[in-house]
């Protein structure tokens, strides 16, 4: 039977980093797919800066790789150099980053939405909703045209109402040269949805051979690195050196002086910013008496002749950009590409959504990305596939996905976003997942495989291989209660200088030293393991390093397992949507207004809801009781 071109099981607005994951998982679970962008140029298109992964937003990846996203795979593709961040600190907070190729990445996800079947690619800029009998039904296009769908998933980005600020000027624009979006906000807002206002911002773009490098220092990745995606077979990154230098107080008193041109300064700007990614002007008025900032020199694409200045976010007119920049050890005779630039973008409280990223008024419509009040690429592709897989699932009358903050940083995200206040730009971090100890980018694998397996997310093949290595790095961490003599263990320990044994020891006591590496022993294991699954080498090398750190980590790990389970019969204690809460006696006010406000799921949830106060929990648990 032909597909009707205006009939959809799902549609999809939007074609950044959410758009892309959520509209291919749609049809890879073999439904049909419309993506609706206002330019399919753009689709996947880095807006600022070139590079994947990062502080927690490596497990990000990690984990929408386990869940059938293709961001590491494309990073993997378009990788010129990886460095495992946090290395100085404890494994729970090691977190993948590669510089890509903006290019080869854009291309290669165009590659992927316009070959995948079953998912087409409409031009065209929506501007309302249409329900049917409470639930959505489709969407209508500038053009008049109507399109009809089942599940209807958006993910704006910056682009609902864009307003970029450089200096006193203001553009209407999603981002630089790019149209924005108008009608989604006015149309949600009458299905009863209420937004707000946010702000970021990206550094300019300069040429890089007005750059004096030898004024800069070198920063290179490392040597020998593991790829994002389970599935790249084989692995070698160029390692491209990017480059840093340092502000200083004469480029700050050039800031300084023109404070009352930056528009966030002067009021034009009234959207909250990011605190963990501040402007320029917000670093020299925070930190008057630090003489410099770092700024990391980075490659846009390979042999590229423009260089994006990280830690240089401002919307200051271009002309003092470029007198501050020039001030800059190697960039005294920069030329400036393209200015850095603030943008405001309309964005709606997640507490408006339920876990699944459904809107708890509106069945049938999720919301994905920074539509939710979020920053960076990583956090909007963890949002779109969730919300993509579960668009899917209610197409297909399948029980939803849903994660925890026990299972996985995304689960973390999600819970976040929910239900805690959204004030500013929501970026994820380490710190913010209370059992990162077992929420490892070496272990998403294990975390997650069996809601991959129930959803059937990835191919047989796929879920073969990672089944293989889960299985090989359990018989790892097996072969390490295998005892040696002495006479193999002390040349190791001689070596690195540690104190001998002097009878047959396990090996997995050895490993707890701090001074072994697995490696180490690498043959021991491997021989004691063999035959060897079917295994690409990085997920080899990896499987050795998981088992290294179950091993070393043992105690830390039972212990941190042990907190789980004491709170997850808070967490298993459904809350009916229809709880009211005003009706509860004993709940704080505070306590009434937030949780008709968030309406959380379960009693754990509750918990974390601000205001909300260990006595009220205990309120709600002898209600729910009842």
């Amino acid at each position: 039977m032909k597909q009707s071109l205006s009939r959809f099981d799902v549609i999809v607005v939007g074609g950044g980093h959410a758009g892309i994951e959520a509209s291919l998982v749609c049809a890879r679970l073999g439904l049909s797919v419309s993506l609706i962008t206002i330019d399919p140029r753009a689709v996947g298109r880095m807006s600022c800066n070139p590079s994947i992964g990062g502080l927690a937003k490596g497990q990000l990846v990690r984990e929408i790789d386990v869940l059938g996203g293709v961001m590491g795979r494309v990073a993997d593709i378009s990788a010129i150099q990886y460095k495992m961040l946090n290395k100085s600190k404890g494994r729970a907070v090691w977190s993948p980053r590669a510089q890509v190729d903006k290019r080869i990445y854009e291309r290669e996800v165009l590659r992927r939405v316009s070959g995948c079947d079953g998912l087409c690619v409409f031009r065209g800029e929506v501007v309302n909703i249409v329900t049917t009998g409470g639930r959505v039904s489709g969407v209508v296009l500038l053009s008049g045209e109507k399109l009809f769908c089942r599940a209807l998933v958006i993910t704006c980005g910056t682009f609902l109402n864009g307003l970029i600020h450089v200096g006193e000027q203001k553009t209407g624009a999603g981002r630089m040269g790019e149209k924005h979006s108008l009608g989604i906000t006015e149309s949600l807002c009458s299905l009863g949805f209420s937004f707000s206002r946010l702000k970021t911002g990206t550094p300019p773009r300069i040429k890089t051979s007005s750059i004096d490098l030898s004024k800069c220092s070198v920063s290179v990745g490392d040597e020998n690195p593991s790829p994002f995606s389970h599935f790249t077979s084989s692995f070698t990154s160029p390692n491209i050196p990017c480059y840093v230098t340092k502000t200083n107080t004469t480029s700050h008193e050039i800031i300084d002086r023109n404070l009352s041109l930056s528009p966030m300064f002067s009021g034009d700007v009234t959207g909250q910013g990011p605190r963990y990614c501040p402007s320029i002007e917000d670093k020299v008025c925070r930190f008057p008496k630090r003489e410099g900032h770092f700024l990391y020199l980075e490659p846009e694409w390979l042999n590229s002749n423009q260089t994006y200045v990280n830690g240089f976010s401002t919307s200051l007119p271009r002309s003092v950009q470029t007198r501050a920049l020039r001030a800059v050890p190697g960039l005294e005779n920069l030329e400036l590409l393209r200015p850095g630039y603030a943008i405001e973008y309309d964005f709606f409280s997640p507490s408006q959504l339920k876990m699944t990223l459904e809107s708890k008024e509106v069945p049938g419509l999720y919301l994905a990305g920074q539509i939710n009040g979020t920053s960076g690429y990583e956090e909007a592709a963890g949002q779109g596939l969730i919300a993509g897989i579960n668009a899917s699932m209610c197409v297909l009358n399948k029980e939803p996905l849903l994660l925890s903050r026990e299972d996985s940083y995304l689960g973390v995200m999600l819970d976040d976003l929910i239900t805690k206040d959204t004030l500013e730009p929501y970026r994820m971090f380490t710190s913010r997942a209370e059992h990162r100890l077992v929420l490892r980018y070496s272990n998403a694998e294990k975390r997650l495989m069996k809601h991959s397996e129930r959803c059937a997310l990835l191919t047989k093949n796929e879920t073969t291989l990672i089944q293989n290595k889960i299985d090989f790095t359990s018989a790892l961490v097996k072969a390490t209660q295998l005892s040696l003599e002495p006479c193999v263990i002390n040349p190791i320990l001689q070596k690195n200088g540690a104190s001998v044994v002097k009878q047959k020891t396990p090996l997995r006591d050895v490993l707890k030293r701090p001074d072994v590496s697995i490696n180490d022993f690498r043959g021991n294991l491997l021989g004691s393991c063999a035959p060897l699954p079917s295994l690409f080498t990085p997920l080899i090398e990896e499987a050795l390093f998981e088992a290294e750190t179950v091993v070393k980590y043992e105690g830390y790990i039972k212990r941190q397992k042990e907190q789980i389970k004491k709170l997850s019969s808070l967490n298993k204690k459904k809350i009916p949507y229809s709880f009211n809460y005003k009706k509860a006696l004993g709940l704080s006010s505070e306590a009434i207004e937030k949780l008709t406000l968030v309406r959380p799921e379960t009693l754990g949830q509750a918990m974390r809801v601000s205001g909300v106060n260990p006595s009220d929990v205990s309120v709600l648990s002898v209600l729910l009781s009842k």
